[in-house]
């Protein structure tokens, strides 16, 4: 009886396995759905769900993007102490986000009222209409909207 078990458990350890792909995506089509209902009704369930994509899209990236671009210039310079690696890695400066936002090619400076951002989102999807690709992803479409609104000024790069 154990035999088998160990054997299957062990097929599936070699089994590709990719992270990145494992959430379902959501369609630009879907997120469309729930941010036609923002305009008209903010604190509806659909326009919450869609302020809330919107800002946690913008959360992400500038986390992963600053924290990719701290470990990769750290890598490249010195070995460091354990206290300063703690240092860098619990206390990230307003400074290192400004440096990442150049990779992320949005920078949405001071703080922007989110509403503002989400209009901007909102009204390019209604541009697209009811003729949004099929395989458009929410993420591509909010992705190329901040970039469109909010490019990053030359001094900002």
């Amino acid at each position: 009886m154990k035999l088998p078990v160990i054997s299957i458990i062990s097929i599936l350890f070699l089994l590709p396995v990719n992270n990145a792909t494992a959430v379902e995506v959501l369609s630009a089509k879907e997120l469309a759905s729930h941010c036609e209902h923002y305009a008209k009704d903010n604190a509806s369930l659909d326009g919450e769900f869609c302020a809330r994509y919107i800002q946690g899209f913008i959360d992400g990236a500038v986390v992963t993007d600053a924290r990719v671009m701290i470990n990769v210039e750290e890598e490249m310079k010195r070995k460091e102490s354990f206290r300063d690696r703690v240092m860098r890695t619990r206390v990230p400066s307003r400074v290192e986000y400004r440096r990442a936002a150049r990779y992320a090619e949005f920078c949405l400076g001071d703080p922007v009222p989110l509403k503002e951002v989400v209009t901007h989102i909102v009204n390019d999807l209604e541009a697209q209409g009811k003729d949004i690709e099929q395989n458009l992803t929410a993420r591509g479409l909010v992705y190329e909207s901040l970039r469109k609104h909010y490019p990053c000024k030359p001094e900002e790069k």
